[in-house]
């Protein structure tokens, strides 16, 4: 059996001192997320856990040992990668999650943080529905962690909206269709309002016409009820808030007696697992999920353990992911 890994190899993987790997782990304080997070993860390749090793002292813990993982909607598929990366990031750290789930209601997200304060050292919250300031006041009591939302005075983890949305925008350019109907999220949503700019934003450049349907919210109920909707726009193509507003749409155009993509092209936005068992398969901007709920979970704990905010949100990438629910368009172009 090999020898376990020290915290000189961690060092040398990471590309930093040693010294700077054990504060990552001591309650460093002079530490920022990025270089924190670049320590944890040359650990997990190597295999290195703090206090077994060259006569390690074991890391300093916080209080409570817990991370609050906050999220809109628990039976969303959305969600279910953020959480396996959530709970592996924390199971390396020696943390347990307390997950909630706020049924996309604000009211609810601040009664369920404001309960589950005095329980964690820190909370990452998914796709918040508060309002700014009252982020702030919860980033004032706690380490707090934000995926797909930015605010300046909390680490943030987001998805790369504007690249993605105009990739999609780019292949649907390129099977001629001109113009696109965008079925929006939730009012409460900053990854809609996003998505809607950077769409806007794509579609003068390429010289594509856009409308937008909503708000809705992410479900595919609501998007078969927006069907109906889409079929009367005069557009050829969907890009939808999220996959499971997309296969609403699906659904409900299918039933409308419209053929998808014979008529009507569709794109969605997250890739999730019924992408590919859905018919037609679904083209779709893949966000990397699994990464989001893990890096949240360890900007957080290093947070917690007095590692310094970067001051930036970390943009994870995207990509297109063509199935078969995009095709040529068969108008004539104007």
């Amino acid at each position: 059996m090999g020898r376990r890994p020290t915290i000189y190899d961690v060092a040398r993987e990471a590309g930093v001192a040693a010294s700077t790997v054990s504060r990552a782990y001591a309650r460093p304080g002079r530490v920022n997320t990025d270089t924190a997070r670049r320590v944890f993860e040359a650990a997990t390749r190597l295999g290195y856990r703090p206090g077994t090793s060259g006569g390690q002292q074991s890391e300093a813990r916080t209080v409570n040992g817990a991370i609050a993982l906050v999220i809109a909607d628990v039976t969303n598929p959305f969600y279910g990668e953020i959480i396996k990366g959530a709970y592996e990031a924390a199971r390396e750290a020696g943390y347990h999650v307390i997950l909630s789930h706020t049924n996309e209601s604000p009211e609810e997200e601040r009664r369920t943080i404001e309960r589950e304060l005095a329980h964690v050292d820190g909370i990452v919250i998914a796709s918040s529905r508060m309002t700014d300031s009252a982020l702030r006041m919860v980033a004032k009591q706690r380490p707090v962690v934000l995926l797909n939302r930015i605010i300046p005075e909390a680490s943030c983890v987001v998805n790369d909206s504007e690249r993605g949305i105009r990739r999609a925008l780019e292949h649907l350019g390129a099977l001629g269709h001109e113009r696109v109907t965008y079925v929006a999220g939730p009012e409460t949503s900053w990854a809609d309002g996003m998505r809607w700019r950077a769409l806007l934003t794509a579609a003068a450049e390429l010289d594509l016409d856009v409308r937008r349907i909503g708000p809705n919210e992410p479900t595919v109920l609501a998007g078969l009820a927006a069907a109906r909707r889409v079929a009367m726009a005069d557009a050829t193509a969907v890009l939808a808030y999220n996959d499971a507003l997309a296969i609403g749409v699906m659904k409900g155009l299918r039933k409308l007696g419209v053929a998808v993509p014979d008529e009507v092209s569709v794109v969605g936005f997250d890739n999730i697992v019924f992408d590919d068992l859905v018919e037609p398969a679904l083209t779709t901007i893949a966000a990397p999920l699994y990464r989001m709920g893990m890096t949240g979970v360890r900007n957080c704990i290093a947070l917690a353990q007095g590692a310094q905010p970067s001051g930036r949100p970390l943009v994870l990438p995207v990509r297109l992911v063509v199935r078969q629910s995009t095709a040529q368009s068969r108008r004539r172009p104007s």
